[in-house]
């Protein structure tokens, strides 16, 4: 078996990303490690890796499956405050381009699931450190189903996929951090291109033109889903004809309709 870390430290050709790497064969979350390090005022780029999470988290508090034979990592980052709502759009078109450098075409649920043949197979969470107004740290998770079954757990089976399912053998998980690693800190580079970014990313969102169902806490609203606009917003068009903009929620497909 191929030491990770090592191999990163070898191959790796990034300035910063991944640069300053934590490896762990088993953890509860990568989340709190990196969020831990970024207390502690690591510099911009540290990562966290680990071979499996016991308590692994997703968005809006859901728990993310992270058995072994996936990729787990958290990066810590420091963006401009005004910026922080294109790092959604960067972490999954960041994955994109990585899946794509090894043979994989993915897509895009608004806002940062990547999917392939409409089966989920990365999962992404952004949390934040404010000091009041100032943003101190974004810590981004990123957990890719590389080389496991999803047939085995049963939650998971009809809605997730993984990159061996999809290739029909073994995928190397290091070469998989060294390809997301690499274009993260490409995308990342570009986050004064607010247009082209956004742009890049509806391209790659399978959500627009289809019909969804959007949970807003207590109450949910259907639509067709337009477009995004500048800031990342899903545009939605109701049924009565108006045109809502989703800051965040849980948004699922319902079925194709054309706009």
């Amino acid at each position: 078996m191929v030491n990770i870390a090592a191999y990163l430290r070898q191959n790796l050709k990034t300035h910063y990303i991944g640069k300053r790497l934590h490896y762990f064969e088993v953890i509860g979350s990568t989340m709190d490690i990196a969020r831990d390090l970024a207390e502690k005022h690591a510099p911009e780029g540290t990562a966290v890796i680990a071979g499996k999470q016991n308590v692994g988290r997703g968005r809006l508090g859901r728990s993310w499956l992270s058995p072994v034979g996936g990729l787990a990592t958290s990066i810590v980052l420091r963006p401009p405050v005004k910026k922080i709502r294109l790092i959604p759009a960067i972490t999954s078109l960041a994955v994109i381009h990585a899946l794509h450098n090894m043979g994989l075409k993915a897509d895009i649920k608004w806002p940062n699931d990547v999917l392939i043949g409409g089966k989920k197979v990365c999962g992404i969470l952004i949390e934040n450190g404010f000091s009041e107004a100032d943003l101190r740290y974004m810590v981004i998770g990123i957990g890719i189903n590389v080389n496991f079954d999803t047939y085995a757990f049963q939650e998971i089976t009809d809605i997730a996929t993984s990159l061996s399912m999809e290739t029909g053998k073994d995928v190397p998980v290091e070469e998989v951090a060294l390809q997301l690693y690499t274009e993260l800190e490409k995308l990342y580079a570009k986050i004064g291109e607010e247009d082209a970014v956004i742009r890049e990313w509806a391209c790659h969102m399978e959500t627009l033109g289809k019909r969804v169902r959007v949970s807003l806490g207590s109450r949910t609203i259907e639509g067709t889903a337009l477009d995004v606009n500048g800031s990342g917003n899903l545009l939605l068009r109701l049924d009565d004809g108006s045109v809502q903009g989703i800051t965040a929620g849980d948004v699922t497909h319902v079925r194709d309709q054309k706009h």
